[in-house]
């Protein structure tokens, strides 16, 4: 399993790719509100990383599953769909399914870290955006995919449900981010929440094939992690011990 992976991380990395700007593009948006961006992000980056070492500390298991989500997040934002007249691109964003299992702000972490190479080695965003694109995905992805998950799992939803709720509001949300930075960067004379509600039309065909897309395969996943690894889900608190053993 782990060579398999191997050789998909090695042809994602290796394969050719069109230097097309995934997220938002490098330069796309002006200094000041680049920097604003990447301030906002600062504070849940911070929090990630005393969580991460703190969790670290609490489980062995933690760090090998923080690396596996970390990887699936990065191969799942690899896969760019083009948005004409935009600046952006469509892609999954893996971030609702990381922050069930590892917690969200663990996984602004994972989204910093994947971005950040991804601007760095394969001219997808960039780093001057790297704050704003780490907002989107991996503060209001991941935020949105973790409470989505928790509030279904509040009203008894079943576990393919609240896993795909999870996907669906984390792929919603990480596209609704884009808009709002997207809109502070290129704004003219029309009204900011206008111009939020224009761009975020733009990406709603993609935004809405593509979140249930990740809402099911977010559902599946958890569905086959419960019937093959049930202890994963008991050992990381995803679900009661009773209803892992139910299962």
């Amino acid at each position: 399993m782990k060579k398999r992976f191997s050789v998909l991380l090695f042809l994602v990395l290796a394969a050719p790719h069109p230097a097309l700007a995934m997220h938002i593009a490098e330069g796309l948006l002006p200094l000041e509100v680049a920097v604003f961006w990447g301030a906002l992000t600062l504070p849940f980056l911070a929090f990630g990383i005393y969580s991460i070492t703190r969790k670290k500390k609490e489980s062995p298991n933690y760090m090998p599953l923080l690396g596996i989500f970390g990887a699936a997040v990065f191969v799942f934002s690899c896969l760019p769909i083009p948005i004409p007249g935009v600046g952006a691109t469509a892609h999954p964003a893996g971030t609702g399914f990381s922050a069930i299992m590892i917690g969200p702000f663990p996984t602004v972490v994972v989204a910093f870290i994947s971005l950040l190479l991804q601007g760095m080695f394969l001219a997808h965003g960039g780093l001057t955006t790297l704050g704003a694109n780490t907002f989107s995905m991996g503060v209001m992805g991941a935020f949105a995919g973790f409470f989505a998950f928790k509030f279904s799992r509040l009203f008894r939803f079943n576990l393919f449900w609240s896993g795909f709720m999870a996907g669906m509001f984390a792929n919603f949300f990480t596209y609704l981010g884009t808009s709002f930075a997207l809109a502070s960067g290129l704004h003219g004379t029309e009204p900011f929440l206008s111009e939020v509600a224009a761009l975020f039309a733009l990406l709603a065909p993609y935004t809405v094939a593509l979140a249930l897309l990740e809402g099911a395969i977010t559902g599946g996943i958890l569905v086959y992690v419960n019937k093959n690894r049930p202890d994963i889900l008991r050992k990381m608190r995803i679900l009661p011990p009773r209803e892992v053993e139910t299962k």
